[in-house]
């Protein structure tokens, strides 16, 4: 191999190999000779970015052609070794691409906080409240939506921990994955995926009937094609795109809630037109209960559809610039999102309006503002023009769903393809993080929504939804059981939990309260879809056939999810991860964590007591 002399800064650069250097290396104590492989590349670069500076720029079409070639550094997944039948998963693989992924980091602080406090309020809290107040009445709201929030309150505590350690692509089924059973991990992956895919036709059509609210004689299939556009155009521009956007509705969002819960306790306590004192009224007409415990049950499930979209802030964790510093503050206003949007809310929800109220159910879909108890409340007190305002607020609401199922879609699909669990084509992803080729399915399925103008509407939309109606809950349930095999797993190999860089506050039995929060959910959701409760007055599906068709429509996830884990576990006869073996380096975010503990330690030394409190939470 031929060599290059290098020498000291005060002497002559050293000229490329092959040529006589500069000046004579007769001095060998200030030259050393280096191989000129190692050399020659340095310097080949050095004259390729020279010769780039000086060419012009290039023309702003040809810019953006060239910001959707793929990323230099961007792979579907690493070299790796499958077994000799080529059918065994590649687990270590599949951990190393997914905790190297090149999508962009580009999320701040700010824009996790407000994906966590307002990124999941959506028709599940404004409009479905209604139909589960109708079935259980205003105590069952109540309870229903604080027990799960309280799973959700363990489950985002489990998520932040896990997010923080292991900030990779895919999350959530890249824990399972990987503390679970990769079988687990690709069903869950690919339920995950299924919810937003469908997800983004059924909000485009939900907020294409918001707009029917106000009569507009515009045709439903114009709104459905300006919300595509404006949906798909939001996520082609990027991760920062898509935290800019989901920060401005968050806020609208956040300020809606709160109005309404001033404006209803003026309303409750005889502030309205009327003057008229309402107060616990309607807890004592018709009652606090409907249907005793199955309309409890029934809660439940409307609950879980109203939080879902919570785990958005684990799942964020891969393009976030600082997870260490941004997550923990996140996962931890969580707390507050559930104590204050939905349980005051629906507490004022609960005592503005009856159960028996027939508007409750008189919507045409779960996203139709007549439905809403906020909009009836308001309507109730003889406010005119701002029930309007509520209504868009749910259209806002719709939007930011719709936004949000692009991103997750995308972000899980990439994810999949990373750990050769989806085909390789949706790891492409490009010079500026995106991963396009997996946005441009995600954004297809919204073509689904010009089934609006279909006669079959009603049904196509029913199974579609069916299809991921209980994705929520498997994978909220998966982060839990993740959490508690990786917590044992870590003391198993030796770790101490002080070297965690953030520990859920609800630990490891917090995980098992979430865990079995979940369990009994899928129990009641199957014992509903079995009988569903009825509003007073109304009866139930009758018949082999409804009751059949009913029980799909709730519970069809269920065998979906099945058959995804059993199918890949024969074929790649995959095994359930042992804690001692458990891989705990790969995709790990090294910090200075004693250093980084120090300085946080001399710093909360000088706050007063309210900040430490409010830190706490917060």
């Amino acid at each position: 191999m031929s060599e290059i002399p290098y020498e000291s800064p005060n002497k002559p650069v050293a000229t490329r190999a092959g040529s006589e250097p500069a000046n004579s290396s007769s001095d060998t104590s200030q030259a050393h000779s280096i191989p000129a492989a190692i050399i020659s590349p340095v310097l080949e670069s050095k004259e390729y970015f020279e010769d780039q500076e000086n060419r012009p720029r290039p023309s702003l079409p040809r810019r953006v052609w060239d910001s959707f070639q793929r990323d230099p550094s961007a792979h579907a997944t690493p070299v790796g070794t499958l077994g000799a039948n080529g059918k065994v998963f590649d687990l270590e693989g599949a951990a190393h691409a997914t905790a190297n992924t090149t999508l962009a980091r580009k999320l701040k602080g700010r824009h996790l906080q407000m994906i966590a406090i307002g990124g999941s309020i959506g028709t599940g809290l404004f409009v479905g409240s209604g139909k589960a107040l109708a079935n259980g009445g205003p105590a069952a709201l109540l309870i229903g939506y604080s027990i799960i929030g309280l799973m959700l309150y363990c489950t985002c505590h489990a998520l932040g921990e896990l997010a923080v350690l292991f900030p990779v692509a895919g999350s959530f089924s890249a824990y399972s994955t990987r503390f679970l059973d990769p079988a687990w991990g690709f069903a869950m992956g690919w339920n995950y995926c299924m919810q937003w895919l469908i997800a983004l036709p059924l909000e485009v059509v939900a907020a294409a009937i918001t707009v029917k609210y106000w009569n507009s004689p515009i045709s439903p299939a114009a709104w459905v094609s300006l919300f595509l556009v404006l949906i798909i155009s939001i996520n082609f521009f990027g991760v920062r795109a898509y935290g800019e956007a989901e920060f401005l509705f968050s806020i609208i969002k956040v300020i809606a809630v709160i109005g309404f819960i001033i404006l209803g306790v003026i309303l409750n306590i005889g502030g309205g037109p009327d003057g008229a004192y309402i107060g616990g009224k309607h807890w004592h007409d018709p009652g606090a209960f409907n249907n005793g415990f199955k309309g409890l049950c029934s809660v439940f499930v409307a609950a879980s559809f109203a939080f879902a979209g919570t785990e958005f802030v684990g799942l964020a964790a891969a393009e976030t610039a600082n997870p260490r510093k941004s997550l923990p503050t996140a996962v931890k206003q969580v707390f507050w999102r559930i104590c204050l949007f939905y349980i005051v809310s629906l507490t004022l929800v609960g005592l503005l309006v009856p159960f028996d109220e027939p508007r409750l159910i008189s919507g045409e879909s779960n996203s139709d503002a007549k439905a809403s108890p906020f909009v009836i409340a308001i309507h109730n007190a003889g406010i005119r023009g701002l029930d309007s305002v509520m209504n868009v607020v749910i259209m806002i609401a719709v939007l930011s769903v719709g936004n949000s199922s692009v991103y997750g879609s995308s972000r899980t699909l990439t994810a999949l393809a990373e750990q050769k669990q989806a085909p390789k084509i949706f790891a492409y992803i490009d010079r500026n993080g995106r991963p396009v080729f997996s946005i441009m399915l995600s954004s297809s399925f919204g073509l689904l929504a010009f089934l609006a103008a279909s006669s079959s509407e009603d049904k196509a939309f029913l199974w579609m939804q069916a299809l991921s109606g209980l994705s929520s809950i498997f994978t909220w349930g998966s982060i839990c059981l993740a959490h508690i095999r990786f917590r044992r797993a870590w003391v198993l190999q030796g770790r101490s939990l002080d070297d965690l860089a953030f520990k859920s506050q609800a630990g490891v039995f917090g995980s098992w309260v979430g865990l079995i929060i979940n369990i009994l959910v899928l129990i009641a959701q199957f014992w509903v879809g079995i009988s569903p409760p009825s509003p007073r007055g109304l009866t139930g599906p009758r018949g082999a056939a409804a009751i059949t068709e009913n029980f799909f429509a709730a519970y069809l996830a269920a065998p979906i999810v099945l058959i995804f884990y059993i199918s890949y576990k024969v074929h790649y006869k995959t095994a359930i991860m042992h804690c001692a073996e458990m891989d705990l380096k790969t995709g790990i975010r090294e910090l200075n964590l004693a250093e980084l503990k120090e300085e946080e330690r001399l710093e909360m030394a000088t706050w007063p007591k309210w900040k430490k409190a409010y830190k706490f939470f917060c």
